[in-house]
């Protein structure tokens, strides 16, 4: 195995990482308003305070990576998604402010503003992150210079918009099951519900998103034919999400919330497998493509970076071990409460 692949599998890690932990993040953001009163919505943003913003370690640690491993790569996507990111970059900063910000006043207009601007900016972050991956798919219009020539709302075609459906509809999925881990009594009674009703939606996008990926993009289908063992992971993604609607039934909310963290990492492997060596398409002519070789560091830097990311890899993993470990539990309100 080469460098430049052990990087695209490094980078892999890295998204999953991130998918994972900061998707039930924006979960619980996209459901906060369902909470009808102040002490539900404090109890819900404190299921995930003491944790978001080391979840948010794993995507700086990925740009890190990839402008490290793929500059040519990094380069040209953040000049295609300048805007995008600016609005994705707003959308982050105001869920951060609106966590620290609402308990720092009592007064029921101050949290009701923050309570809108927390659940708005998680919708907005999870919608754009979906976006950028449906876009990937379809490509972006550069050439051979690398230098993106469409506009703004180049990127707002019918199969992003749908990517940035489903990623909103399955972080809600992710977040109910979570929430239902960290609360109790009354709260967690709603919870359940929310949790039948986010899988629904889920699982409504998640087949209306496949059919019209086989429809509209033939080629996401090309490496399952050179790489056979792929399917594999196609169909242990299938029983994560059956098995989700079953754990939930037999209220086994762990073993639901396994799954759920299942189906998002096989996701991500499957869009990983599907773009493979590519890391940015051109929709003007593939020859343009960037991908794992064309658009990667030299060797040497590939090899020095490699030995780091092994030396840091764990700390990250380590430090998020610690972290939930401290934080297991169900939600306790407090002087502290967000």
């Amino acid at each position: 195995m080469s460098l430049n692949e052990i990087w695209f599998i490094l980078l892999g890690i890295l998204l999953t990482g991130y998918g994972v932990l900061d998707g039930f993040d924006f979960g619980v953001g996209i459901l906060h308003l369902r909470g009808k009163t102040d002490q539900e919505r404090q109890a819900i943003m404190n299921s995930i305070g003491p944790l978001w913003d080391g979840n948010e370690v794993w995507l700086v640690t990925f740009g890190g990576a990839l402008f490290a491993a793929f500059p040519d790569a990094y380069a040209t996507a953040f000049s295609s998604y300048y805007i995008l990111f600016m609005m994705l970059l707003c959308a982050l900063i105001f869920r951060a402010v609106s966590i620290e910000f609402r308990s720092k006043f009592k007064g029921k207009s101050w949290r009701n503003a923050w309570d809108i601007s927390f659940s708005l900016s998680s919708t907005m972050a999870a919608f754009f992150f979906g976006m950028i991956v449906g876009e990937l798919f379809l490509g972006l219009p550069f050439g051979k210079d690398t230098e993106y020539h469409g506009s703004f709302l180049t990127h707002f075609k019918a199969y992003p918009l749908l990517t940035g459906a489903l990623s909103v509809a399955a972080c809600a999925m992710h977040g109910s099951i979570f929430l239902y881990l960290k609360t109790e009594g009354e709260l967690q009674k709603k919870v359940h519900g929310w949790m039948w009703q986010t899988f629904g939606i889920f699982l409504v996008m998640y087949m209306l998103t496949s059919i019209v990926t086989l429809v509209w993009i033939p080629s996401a289908t090309v490496n399952f034919i050179k790489y056979p063992w792929a399917w594999v992971v196609v169909l242990l993604n299938i029983l994560a999400i059956a098995n989700i609607p079953r754990a939930i039934h037999l209220n086994r909310p762990g073993y639901a919330f396994i799954s759920s963290i299942c189906t998002l990492a096989a996701l991500t492997f499957l869009f990983g497998i599907a773009m493979y060596p590519n890391l940015l398409v051109s929709s003007d002519d593939p020859s343009y493509n960037l991908n794992i070789y064309n658009a990667a560091s030299s060797q040497q830097t590939l090899g020095i970076m490699l030995v780091i990311a092994m030396m840091g890899l764990p700390f990250v993993l380590s430090y998020t071990v610690i972290v939930y470990w401290i934080f297991r539990g169900k939600v306790k309100m407090g002087s502290l409460d967000y």
